[in-house]
């Protein structure tokens, strides 16, 4: 039998990972924002009629 030389190339988890959170933290911001204005037509402009 041969011995072979048998490479495994590991991907980068942290990058991945990084990818994951500022994807994470933008539409978290986009849902803040969101509701903020939500709550304000609710709050502001619907009593206006």
């Amino acid at each position: 039998m041969e011995d072979k030389d048998v490479r495994v190339d590991k991907r980068e988890t942290k990058e991945d990972r990084g990818m994951v959170a500022s994807t994470f933290i933008k539409y978290t911001a986009y849902l803040v924002i969101f509701f903020g204005v939500i709550w304000f037509i609710i709050n502001y402009l619907l009593p206006m009629f």
